[in-house]
């Protein structure tokens, strides 16, 4: 063992090797650490690592056992599998693919599957769905991005397969909850349509999103003997953590398979279930508990302090929702609560506080995280500003965020545009001076906007951008001649790019990346957060040319513009482990509240800002969708009222207080403006609950004094 373990975690680790045992409770209580172990147990016995399979709801939450299994101390031979449901039914789909072909009703039985991941299924959704929306004025009331438009119909085809009902009853089951005005009908229909098309493209095409990949393991490869042969005989010992995080598909098949393996080992984290937006179900997880005679719970948390456990059960009660924490603090020593009028100043003292913890009390910034139940540009910029200036490092991370969001993004696809005059999509002017004032060090806007507006000129030849030289002596003075010649390197780069033969897009960038805009002297030279989106854009290109090249829909379009035009679209960005895996580690973490949950990490201090915001309680607006409507935990036919939506806030938002509260080792600090970002007075129902638990405090204590 690489470190100190209880004995209840040593007494599950080492039982034997033939056990299937099922291991629940609380989040801190040490699961992952027993599963991770379990796995090194079961190597040391001798048993082969490739017959070993390891399930994990979601690649980031892999990350844990592949570090484990990768550790050069533990001499392992061979190559554990640790992937998803998803991932196993894509390789197995890629591998017998020839036995399913026209059973599953492909157009194209003589040739291989093309593979779809969230971007490039969005960018076939788009070509299906666009004329629909210009000619046909699908959707017509619904005021929604396309991008979401594209991600919720997708999201429609996901929920069918995982919850286990055909994709052609989405419409009916979402209209049968509905009881609103009649035209969300017509809404739910286009939505029926348009699933439909895609499902009947993607057929003709061989091209499988994650839907279909499912769909056709679940369906066709699971029930074929060949294919089932071969995975039992591969694998005979199975582990799966976050159980409560998979589909009710996973657990079905889960289920049927667990009979074959001589070993299993199964984690299942109580309260959680933060997934339930993308099709989870603990519900039909926890039913899996039913397959296993042995059930052992670990109780005792290994990060939160009597204090914090105390203040879940305080905010439990409040909530008038169960708790497993138990109640021997004081709930007062764990939680800072600064009430400011403006949001600025709530900022500030977010800031101020932070380094604080830092500096004075040398607290790791790693042990640091920022949270929101919506991180927006405004939030993450002012944060950022007022820590780096307070010598603080910071990073961010939003994995569900349109691409175009980003500015780094933005900044590289305004040179690539230029590079490229023949697409016909000439920046304007504020997107060449946001793109100066990203890319020169220490550039600030005034002077971007300066050249922009004197040195850059569209004509019917194409976007230019003019010498530095033919600025005016006391404008270049402005400027300054360092910034100036910067400037000039990049136009250089820009003007020999284009003298020659176009290259591929993520060549391009990849090259203005590393010859310009990351050497001294340029914006994104150390910084990791520009580094990062150019990586995942790159990326994103490789593997959108892999797949659009294999299938174009028109041979006539280059498809760097065809990847332009669907990031202008705002198509929401792949998730890449690697945003997790390479995360600077000396760096406070700011993200949504849901995506550290997902990281599924603690820290010593949490940072909760906004708590009057609604955003802690309520769902996204979805109009073309519905989570909860398209569950397995859902009647069909029944209606979804008022009293649903408040109950299952309600729900949520105690598991996701629950889920930070037992990650947090030392602190919860509570931030909270009067005025919210936009200057709107809010009052939702997390601020509620805590005043209300402030009060209870303080009846109590007043009663103790007497």
């Amino acid at each position: 063992m690489d470190f100190e373990l209880a004995p209840e975690q040593i007494e599950f680790i080492q039982q034997p090797v033939d056990q299937h045992i099922w291991l629940e409770g609380p989040a801190g209580s040490g699961k992952t650490t027993v599963g991770v172990n379990r796995l090194l147990h079961l190597l040391s016995k001798d048993i082969a690592a490739d017959s070993i399979l390891t399930l994990v709801p979601q690649p980031t939450l892999g990350v844990v056992y592949h570090q484990a299994i990768r550790n050069p101390q533990h001499n392992i031979n061979g190559v554990v599998d640790v992937t998803t449901v998803s991932g196993l039914a894509k390789r197995m789909v890629d591998l017998f693919w020839p036995l399913v072909v026209e059973e599953a009703g492909f157009g194209k039985p003589d040739q291989p599957p093309i593979f779809l991941n969230l971007e490039t299924a969005q960018y076939y959704m788009a070509r299906i769905v666009r004329p629909l929306l210009e000619q046909d004025r699908y959707f017509e009331s619904v005021t929604l991005d396309r991008n979401r438009i594209y991600s919720q119909i997708l999201d429609n085809l996901n929920k069918a397969v995982v919850v286990g009902f055909p994709h052609t009853e989405v419409a009916e089951r979402l209209k049968a909850a509905w009881i609103g005005d009649d035209g969300q009908a017509n809404v739910y229909d286009d939505v029926q349509d348009c699933a439909n098309r895609f499902r009947e493209y993607c057929l003709e095409n061989n091209l499988l999103d994650f839907s279909l990949q499912l769909d056709v393991f679940i369906n066709h490869l699971w029930s074929n003997e060949q294919c089932r042969s071969y995975l039992q005989n591969r694998y005979k010992h199975l582990i799966v953590d976050n159980v409560e995080e998979l589909t009710p598909l996973g657990h079905d098949f889960i289920k049927e398979w667990l009979p074959d393996f001589e070993s299993s080992f199964i984690i299942y984290d109580q309260d959680a279930g933060y997934r339930l937006f993308l099709g989870a179900d603990p519900f039909t997880g926890e039913r899996l508990k039913e397959s296993f005679e042995v059930q052992e719970t670990l109780t005792e948390s290994f990060v939160t302090s009597p204090d914090v456990q105390t203040l879940e059960k305080r905010l439990s009660d409040v909530m008038e929702r169960p708790s497993h924490a138990s109640a021997y603090g004081d709930a007062r020593e764990v939680i800072q609560f600064e009430y400011k009028q403006y949001h600025p100043e709530m900022i500030n003292w977010v800031a101020d506080s932070i380094a604080q913890l830092v500096h004075e009390e040398q607290v790791p910034p790693n042990e640091i995280v920022i949270l929101a139940p919506f991180l927006s540009d405004a939030l993450r910029f002012a944060l950022q500003n007022r820590l780096e200036a307070s010598d603080v490092p910071v990073q961010s991370h939003r994995p569900s965020r349109s691409m175009m969001e980003e500015p780094a993004t933005r900044c590289l696809l305004t040179w690539a545009s230029l590079a490229h005059p023949d697409w016909g999509f000439p920046p304007t002017s504020i997107d060449v001076a946001s793109a100066l004032q990203q890319s020169i060090g220490e550039m600030d806007l005034v002077r971007a906007q300066l050249l922009a507006e004197t040195l850059y000129w569209v004509d019917d030849d194409g976007p230019h951008l003019a010498s530095f030289d033919q600025l005016k002596h006391n404008m270049q003075e402005r400027v300054t001649y360092l910034m100036g010649g910067r400037y000039e390197g990049l136009r250089i780069w820009l003007n020999d790019y284009k003298s020659r033969k176009p290259e591929p897009l993520d060549h391009c960038i990849s090259r203005l990346f590393g010859e310009v805009l990351s050497q001294v002297g340029y914006g994104f030279h150390q910084n990791f957060d520009a580094a990062k989106v150019a990586s995942n854009l790159i990326d994103s290109i490789q593997s959108f040319r892999r797949v659009a090249g294999a299938r174009p829909l028109s041979k006539d379009t280059p498809l760097g513009k065809e990847y332009f035009e669907l990031i202008r679209d705002g198509v929401i960005a792949a998730q890449y482990v690697k945003n997790w895996t390479l995360q600077n580690e000396s760096a406070v973490l700011m993200a949504p509240a849901y995506t550290f949950l997902l990281n599924n990490r603690p820290v010593n201090y949490q940072f909760w800002l906004n708590v009057s915001s609604p955003g802690w309680w309520e769902r996204i607006f979805q109009p073309l969708t519905h989570p909860h409507v398209l569950s397995r935990q859902w009647k069909v036919d029944a209606q979804w009222t008022d009293t649903d939506e408040v109950e299952t806030n309600q729900d949520t938002l105690h598991r996701l207080m629950v889920g930070l509260i037992r990650r947090c080792r030392e602190r919860v600090f509570l931030g909270l403006s009067e005025l919210d970002e936009q200057g709107m007075d809010q009052r939702g129902p997390l601020l509620n609950a805590i005043q209300q638990m402030l009060r209870n405090l303080a009846v109590e204590e007043d009663d103790d004094g007497l």
